[in-house]
């Protein structure tokens, strides 16, 4: 996908995850309070997914697009960085979504492996960036990673709590 793409997912996953972290789809009652919270949450979650969200295109500046950014290395140290210090949580939801976004979205896919292997592994869904039909594909694509982020809060583990607690919850479990 290109820049817009990545944007326009971002913005739309901040919504979406704003409203699943926000509203209990049982017991929501709209009402000032409760827009006021959902409001503050997407503001809250709007920076660090759109940063995560454009950060793997950095490496359009230096090294190898696709491959030097885009590999499961970096997606690794974004889960680590709020574990180990404590900041930067949900950051790794735009990264990770920037990798679905690359491999189901566009013909071209990404080096998952990469420094190990510089193979592009992709799924035969994708269009070109300049394709007409990109815009439609994101939104299409965004709308699936809310659906799967929004089955992970309902009913595995909750989304916002910190991930050191994640960890700890699902070590417990095993």
């Amino acid at each position: 996908m290109n820049k817009k793409g990545h944007v326009l997912n971002a913005i739309l996953l901040a919504l979406g995850l704003g409203v699943i972290l926000t509203v209990d789809p049982r017991t929501f009652e709209p009402t000032v309070d409760s827009l006021f919270l959902l409001a503050q949450k997407i503001g809250q979650l709007s920076l660090p997914v759109v940063l995560g969200a454009l950060f793997p295109d950095v490496d359009t500046a230096f090294g190898k697009h696709r491959k030097t950014l885009h590999n499961l290395p970096v997606l690794i140290a974004f889960l680590a960085f709020p574990i180990v210090f404590n900041n930067l949580h949900f950051v790794w939801v735009g990264v990770a979504t920037h990798y679905v976004l690359d491999m189901v979205g566009s013909k071209r896919g990404i080096a998952l492996f990469y420094p190990l292997s510089s193979q592009e592994y992709d799924l035969p869904t994708g269009v070109a960036t300049s394709s007409k039909h990109a815009d439609a594909v994101t939104v299409v694509i965004t709308v699936a990673e809310l659906g799967v982020l929004a089955g992970i809060h309902y009913y595995l583990i909750s989304l916002d709590v910190s991930l050191a607690d994640a960890a700890a919850s699902l070590g417990a479990m095993v």
